[in-house]
């Protein structure tokens, strides 16, 4: 360990502050904890795309820390994913085994709408021309078949560097069993080509399925270069201001990692927000007793949502980015997330005589109509002030007067006219389009899991969340809405929740009748001696060391696994039929069926090594001295098909026990709590708004 690291280390065992960063398409949010005092601050301030170190400089003035008295630098971001969306990667080459060319355009020749003429598959990230197939040959079971030809590495790089190529992506078949001759390309390539970011696909998945992992490493490639200078330019600005701690990376797991290993690994932060929310959401369900929730994240660009099950967040060891008609699969494991182009700042338009909203949006710039900033296009958020569901003078507690005027003619000019529609009928109904949009991105991670949203509890945050989030639930039957304390900052938050983690897989085919638990043991034993050697060579001090080991698991004869959580236990006992019956249940879960007859058989291992940093406290609010809070004034709020003279509340008033009947809002600094009629609001002793949704409207 180098001795500025030691230096960090031994910083990070004595106390200090946590800067928590989440920086997002609209707005730049932070969230500080000062371990000494157990004081937590916020700040939220517009994202400033052109250059980021300028936002997340604004928001940790509003906190009122600095980075000279901080420890821990937590960051969040949407670069890696919106890079790739978008497709505004580096110049990137892929060199793949002789023969196999074209197996990242081929993909899994997946066609989910038979009968649509204008269909369009996935857009590889990197063109046939830059594809270069290299003489080498490695069999399933590790053996050489074909010697790397290393003059071949070194002429392909001088061809790339001509061909001003900055970034390099390496998939060799069956790379899995035997990574020889991966890494030793990766070397040449390196050595040569100093300035070129290599990427080899052993370093990121060591599981079979040769197309998945080549996209997997292609968009690690892809992104890697940007990755790589954003967070080195963050790096350095926050060392010049005077921070000499640790800059930890939350991983799409919703793990921490250090930025260093992000800068190789930049793939594994492709959900890196989101991630964040669902970890915060984890802990909050842990303190009130709730065992299945669904964390909805509703920002100015998007709407996520992933999963608390029977009190653990769900991942998963594959996803695809861009969405199952025109997806890239990446082969990582991440948070089980469904995400949808739907956002405060999404766009609502008329296309071919219909309304449509997003998924592009106005972002920070020029932002919505209201926001004043040069913005023309009507979003959700104007259709929310129009409506009387954002208080124009209250946004962002006062500091961002919203435009009224300005909102109400980009959605006449844009939506009511070509419509031929009432105003207040075209803003309901962008709203309405945006919540069943969004109730998508909830169905994606339950119903399509085998899940019953009913049995959830939905926790609303985000700026935008708990002004939709009644809406949502109704759609779906949800019957509980939770929204935190500072819902707008709230993934901000989550990070303060993350501990250090590693995920490890090793593809390891076998029947699990003949599997032999000594085998099985040394192959988990080898990855979780990895895991323990990352977490060392960081510079924190975890309080300790978890192991959890998986498994992905299939019927004899079927193609595609499902992943089953398996407790240490089961392999000191050695009990095959406590594993199998395990397999089974989540075969029932996720598809409806099961065959407890029938023969299973492993085909990958998995393990999770995390090191546990320590939590700030959720702290507990005063208790009211009467049940009905008292608003603090009325507005006109268009509910039910009508304005009605609606009661307004501050937040920061409530107190534990406070009751309020819908229809209300409630205000706060960063975001704004809708209750529609017949819904029913108690604040808890940590200051959550608890909220009881009528019957379906």
């Amino acid at each position: 360990m180098s001795a500025m690291k030691a230096a960090r280390k031994l910083r990070s065992r004595t106390g200090g502050a946590r800067i928590a960063v989440d920086i997002g398409g609209t707005f730049t949010d932070v969230a500080t904890f000062d371990e000494a005092t157990g004081k937590l601050a916020f700040g939220k301030v517009l994202t400033t795309p052109a250059h980021l170190v300028e936002g997340i400089n604004g928001a940790v003035q509003k906190t009122g820390s600095d980075y000279r008295s901080a420890r821990l630098f937590l960051h969040g971001s949407t670069i890696a994913i919106n890079t790739i969306l978008e497709h505004t990667g580096a110049k990137t080459a892929l060199l793949i085994t002789q023969g196999f060319r074209d197996i990242y355009e081929i993909g899994r020749i997946n066609r989910p709408d038979a009968y649509n003429l204008f269909f369009r598959k996935h857009e590889p990230l990197v063109e046939r021309a830059l594809r270069f197939e290299v003489k080498e040959r490695v069999l399933s079971d590790g053996e050489i078949e074909t010697p790397l030809d290393e003059e071949e590495i070194a002429a392909l790089g001088r061809m790339l560097e001509g061909l001003g190529v900055e970034a390099a992506a390496i998939l060799f078949l069956n790379c899995f069993a035997r990574r020889e001759h991966e890494r030793r390309a990766k070397e040449i390539l390196e050595k040569n080509h100093p300035a070129m970011f290599v990427s080899a696909s052993h370093e990121l998945s060591q599981e079979y399925r040769e197309f998945e992992r080549c996209s997997t490493v292609v968009a690690n490639a892809y992104v890697g270069p940007i990755v790589r200078r954003y967070l080195g330019e963050i790096d350095c600005h926050i060392r010049g201001a005077g921070f000499d701690g640790s800059f930890l990376v939350v991983q799409s797991t919703g793990g921490l990692y250090d930025a260093s290993q992000a800068r190789s690994h930049c793939v594994q932060m492709l959900e890196s927000g989101p991630a964040a929310g669902v970890i915060g959401t984890a802990a909050l369900c842990e303190a009130l007793g709730i065992g299945n929730a669904i964390a909805f994240d509703m920002g100015g660009t998007t709407a996520k949502a992933g999963v608390i099950h029977n009190g653990e967040a769900l991942t998963t060891g594959s996803a695809l980015i861009g969405g199952y008609e025109r997806a890239l699969p990446v082969q990582i494991a991440m948070m089980d997330i469904f995400e949808v182009g739907t956002g405060g700042g999404s766009i609502a338009r008329v296309e071919e005589g219909a309304l449509r909203v997003g998924p592009q949006s106005a972002g920070a710039t020029p932002g919505p109509a209201c926001y004043a900033l040069g913005g023309t296009a009507p979003t959700v958020t104007d259709a929310n002030v129009l409506l009387g569901r954002l208080g124009a003078a209250t946004f962002l507690g006062g500091e961002m007067p919203l435009d009224i005027a300005r909102a109400k003619a980009a959605l006449v000019e844009r939506v009511a006219k070509p419509l031929g529609m009432e105003t207040t009928a075209a803003a309901h109904g962008i709203l309405r389009i945006a919540a069943t949009a969004m109730s998508y991105a909830v169905k994606g991670v339950t119903t399509q899991r085998g899940l019953d949203a009913g049995d959830f509890a939905l926790v609303a945050y985000g700026g935008a969340g708990p002004l939709h989030a009644v809406e949502v639930a109704r759609e779906i039957g949800i019957r509980t809405v939770v929204v935190p304390p500072s819902p707008g900052v709230f993934s901000a938050f989550g990070l303060l929740f993350s501990d250090l983690r590693y995920d490890f897989v090793r593809t390891w085919f076998t029947r699990l009748e003949d599997a032999s638990f000594d085998q099985i043991e040394r192959v988990y034993g080898e990855l979780e001696k990895r895991g323990r050697h990352e977490i060392a060579g960081t510079a924190v001090t975890p309080q300790r060391i978890i192991l959890k080991r998986a498994a992905d698991m299939r019927y004899v004869g079927q193609e595609h696994a499902v992943t089953v959580e398996l407790p240490l236990r089961l392999f000191k006992n050695e009990d095959r039929r406590a594993i199998k019956r395990r397999f089974d249940a989540m075969h029932e879960q996720r598809y409806g069926t099961s065959a407890p007859d029938e023969p299973a058989e492993i085909v990958s291992l998995r393990s999770t090594v995390s090191g546990t940093l320590r939590k700030p406290p959720l702290q507990k609010i005063g208790r009211a001295q009467a049940a009905k809070a008292a608003p603090t004034g009325k507005r006109q709020v268009y509910v039910d098909g009508a304005f009605r003279a609606t009661s307004i509340y501050a937040r920061m008033t409530l107190a534990a026990g406070h009751r309020i009947s819908g229809p209300a809002l409630i205000e706060e600094h960063a975001s704004t709590t809708l209750l529609l009629p017949g819904d029913r609001l108690e604040v808890d002793l940590y200051g959550n708004l608890l909220i009881k949704i009528a019957g379906k409207r």
